[in-house]
Formats: structure tokens, sequence, C-alpha cells
């Protein structure tokens, strides 16, 4: 990078880290360290919630999966608006009701302390793993960037983000997410600007939409349904984004804390509807826009020159390697096919000749499949373990090649200002829940407001539970290499747990008569049913898409749940 592009992306960050340090004024004591005193109004909810949700794995992974996958991502948020509805009339109202710093200290109400427990571990365990996942997606920036080892990267990323989240909270969090979005926003807007600019003479933004669609990027809606029937292992189409999308938003919006926490910080029932309600409205248009840049982007180098490989630096290593020859072979090779789909879509745009869109589309198949023979011959070349998936660094590869200086400072300070939201949001809830059910839970502590030495020596040991998940997050970063596309990866891990913790919330909210050992026991082999699956999917002994486990993991708890409170109560009687 430029001097210009350092300076802006350190003014940036910095402006970041003090504006939140500023903001994160409250009462010290677990209530402000947690909720923000109860106190924030909805628009902060709803950045908050957005600024949670949409981390640097998004707005990095998020282009380049449109770029090799096209628009049909976007089928997975189908079901969020739904999920919407659902929580502000059951969820919002009966946590605020019992006024629960977490979502588990309901169950120990409704069931018993080993389902509270076994629920927020589970909690813990996803989240734990995922904000790791979320700190690692940052760092191939500064690795790319700088060279760094990316085991250094990790630690440097994670160490700045847990400056001001220890030292702020949930107050920090939910006002720096506010300037980080609108900040975002921005350069993205501005990303786009240039995709568009930067094209051909003559050539549009209708034209590039044209290009896009004729190459197949345009997947908006697919139905997932073939001669075959309904494919079960086709991951985004419009039947699983409904139902699988609609369990998985339910279960992070509903059950997990760091979105919990989110809107419990709001200043009444009525803030947290609206939050959540216009996120249900924004979500699905920012996601679409965001995998249209992925589209942009993928004409924009119909036009121009694209590298065979967009992670620069292990291509860089793989040429140092014996492999070297047959490397230089396939991107010679890749370079004149490209040379001849530019040609194509200059004559099917410029020259207006329709009949040119099956040539367009076959091209593209042909250049992907040159780049796939690439990744093999580097899968050979480098160490086991090594990073050989680019679609991260496809986005990232276009502002440093092609941003103005000044620009790509901005956007990269864009991608961490994302990463820094969600994972402030994640070791934040992550914290509460440690330090709530299971510090005060097992210690016997009742949390008193008005004992001013028990707050602030609650407070204090908060920030230390927060600093350990920060390290903890860290070390997860360090095994996250090779994980192909992070938005998927991330998404994959949750739908191991999320489908699992929301039966366990279905059960609490709408089957009354189960009691806490039914529900505990189906929990338990709703789990083992979902690995299960997770499993028989990945050696493909079936095919199942993985927003399925979601629904698979909260239908089995529930089932599960009555049938084994039948037997039970059976089996007392019998006793009896």
């Amino acid at each position: 990078m430029s001097s210009p592009d350092w300076i802006v992306l350190i003014i940036t960050l910095t402006a970041i880290i003090a504006y939140g340090l500023y903001k994160s004024r409250t009462s010290k004591d677990l209530d402000g360290y947690f909720l923000s005193n109860r106190s924030m109004p909805w628009y902060i909810v709803l950045l908050s919630i957005m600024g949670t949700q949409a981390s640097a794995i998004t707005f990095l992974s998020a282009p380049g999966q449109a770029y090799t996958d096209g628009m049909r991502f976007v089928q997975y948020y189908f079901g969020l608006p739904i999920a919407m509805v659902i929580l502000c009339i059951t969820f919002v109202p009966l946590f605020r009701k019992v006024k629960v710093f977490t979502a588990y200290e309901f169950l120990e109400q409704r069931f018993d302390l080993k389902t509270r427990t076994f629920t927020s571990f589970l909690f813990l365990l996803s989240r734990g793993l995922s904000t790791g996942i979320s700190i690692y997606a940052p760092s191939i920036i500064l690795s790319s960037l700088l060279g760094w080892d990316i085991f250094w990267t990790n630690i440097v990323m994670g160490g700045l983000l847990i400056v001001y989240t220890v030292s702020g909270g949930a107050k920090a969090v939910a006002y720096t997410q506010q300037l980080q979005l609108i900040i975002i926003f921005i350069g993205m807007f501005v990303a786009g600007y240039c995709i568009v600019h930067y094209l051909p003479e003559g050539v549009g933004f209708g034209d590039a939409l044209k290009v896009s669609g004729a190459s197949g990027k345009l997947n908006v809606i697919t139905t997932g349904i073939s001669a075959k029937g309904f494919d079960w292992k086709d991951k985004y189409n419009l039947i699983s984004g409904i139902i699988g999308g609609f369990f998985l938003a339910l279960s992070y919006f509903g059950t997990d804390q760091s979105q919990v926490g989110r809107y419990l910080t709001a200043k009444d029932n009525t803030e947290s509807r609206v939050g959540l309600l216009m996120n249900g409205l924004v979500k699905v248009p920012m996601q679409f826009l965001i995998l249209l840049l992925g589209a942009m982007l993928f004409t924009f180098y119909q036009f121009n020159a694209s590298p065979v490989f967009f992670n620069k630096a292990v291509a860089a290593k793989a040429m140092e390697t014996p492999y070297k020859d047959s490397l230089i072979r396939i991107e010679t090779k890749f370079n004149q096919q490209q040379i001849v789909q530019n040609a194509l879509s200059k004559q099917y745009i410029v020259e207006k000749k329709e009949n040119y869109k099956d040539s367009l589309r076959n091209g593209s198949v042909k250049l992907a499949g040159i780049q796939n023979e690439y990744k093999a011959v580097l899968k050979k070349a480098l160490p086991a373990g090594s990073d050989t998936s680019d679609t991260n660094y496809i986005f990232l590869r276009f502002v440093v090649d092609f941003l103005p200086k000044g620009l790509v400072g901005l956007l990269i300070a864009i991608i961490f200002l994302a990463a820094w939201g969600s994972i402030a949001a994640a070791l934040n809830s992550l914290a509460s829940c440690t330090m709530i059910d299971f510090h005060l839970r097992f210690r016997g502590v009742q949390y008193d407001s008005t004992n001013e030495l028990q707050c602030l020596q609650e407070y204090k040991v908060s920030k230390y539970y927060t600093l350990a998940w920060g390290i903890f997050s860290i070390i997860t970063a360090e095994f996250a290499t090779g994980m192909g596309s992070l938005i998927e990866a991330v998404n994959v891990l949750g739908s191991l747990f999320y489908g699992v913790i929301l039966g366990i919330f279905l059960v609490a909210f709408y089957c009354k008569k189960v009691n806490s050992n039914a529900v505990f026991i189906a929990a338990i082999l709703g789990e083992a049913i979902v690995i299960l699956f997770f499993l028989l999917d990945r050696y493909e002994v079936i095919g199942l898409g993985f927003l399925w486990l979601n629904v698979v993991g909260a239908v089995s708890v529930v089932l599960l749940s009555l049938g084994l409170q039948v037997f039970l109560k059976k089996r007392a009687i019998s006793i009896a």
C-alpha cells in the first residue's frame, strides 16, 4: 500500500478505538458492561444487530462467493424477515419480562440448571470457534498486504480489537458499530462505483449486468428442483433458504447471546421490536447489493486481465517449488483463454451479437476449469494445510490492484471495522454467558445491583473473561487456515449447534407439559443426530445442504422431547 493508504487506514482505526472508549462510559456493574444499562434507542439496536452479523467475512468473502458461485447465496437470508416477526411476538417480550442478562437464564426458570448449563455450553463452543474464524478473516488482509506470517497477524488483529472490547463493554460495541457501518456503506458504494467506472468505454452498468447474467452469475432465484427431483445437497435455493434459513435466523437472533444481548440493550419492548423488524427489512437488500458487487467484479474481469489465482502471496510461494513450470504453463493457458473471453464479452456488448451468449457462458466454464487445474497443482506444491482457496482474496485483490491511493486504505479499514464490530459483540456475549451462567451461578452468588462493592468486583472479573475469550479466539484463528469460503465455513459451523439450541427454546415456549429431563435427553440426542447427518454428508453417504441441519436439529429436539415426556411419564407411573 502507498503512504496515503497507510495514513487513511491508521487514522480511521485509531478514531474508531478512541470513539469506542469515549462512548463506553456506563455504570461499573454487569448491567452497564453487558447491557448498556438497557438504554439504547431502536436505531442503535438496529445498527448493532446488523454490525454483529455483518462481519469482515461478509464484506471480504461474499463478493468472492458471488464471483465464483453467483448470487444464489442471497436466498440464504429469505427466511430472516419471517423469523424477525416470530421473535418480536414471542422471544422479545418474554426475555424482557423476566429481565435476564442471558437467554439461557430463562431455561433454568422453565426447566432446570443442567438444561441451562448445557445450552449455554453449546453457545459458548459454537460462538467461541466462529469468533476465531472472524479474527482470521481480516488477518488474511494484513498477511497478504505486508507479507506477515498469519500466526503473528492473528495476534495483532485480535490484540487491537481486545483493547476497546475489554475496556468498553456493550456500550462501546454498540456505538462503534454505528460509526463502523456508516463508513462501511460509504466504502462499499465507492468500490461499486469504481468497478463500473473502470469498465471499457461504452460498457455501462446495464451492460455489466447483461454479461454477468449471460455467465450465470445473476442466479438470484434457484429452486433446487431438477428432472431428478429436489436436490437436498444443493446449499442455496429458494426452498432451503426459506425453511432452513428461517430456522437458522430464528435460532441466531432468538437464542444466540451475541444477538440477544444486542436487543436487550434497548430501552423497552418497542425499541427492541422496531430494531429487529427493521433488520428483517434491511438485511436482504443489503446482502443482495454486496453479492451484486461480486457479480459486477466478475464482469470487470471479463474485460480486464484477471489473475489465475487471487492470493498473490500463496502463488509466489508455489513458484519457488519444483512445480513452477507446471504453474507457468497453466497460467499461460489461462491468459490465452482470457483473451478469447475478453473478445467475446466486447462482441456480445459492444457489437450486440446476442448469439455469443452461449459462447460467453462456455468460456467462463473453461476459465473456471483452468483455475481449478491451477489450484490442484498448488495443493501438490505447497505443504499440507496451505490455503489453496482464493475466494476470500478476490475482492481484496481488486481493491489493492485497481483503487486509487487513499481509497485502498479506506477499503482495508472497512474490512477491519466490520471484523471489529462483530467480534467485539461476540466477545461481550461470551463473557456475559461465562459470568452469568457459570461464574455467578455455580458460586451461588445472587446479583445485587445495590451492592456497589460486589458490582465493582464482578465488573472487573467480567473484563478478565472478555480478555480470556479474546485469547481463545486468537488461538482458534491460528487453526482456521484452509477452510475455503469463510462466509460458508462460519455458517456451517453455526448450523451444527443452532438447530438444537432453537429446539430447546421452542419446547420451552410452546410445549408446556414437557419437563426438564425429557428436553435435556432430547437435546443431547438431537446434537448427536445433527453431527451424524453432517458426517454422512461430508463423507458423501447422503446429500444434505448445511442449512437443513438447522431444521434437523430443531425438529429432532421437539419431537424427541414430546416422545420422551410420554415415555418418562409412563415409566414413572409404572414404578409407582
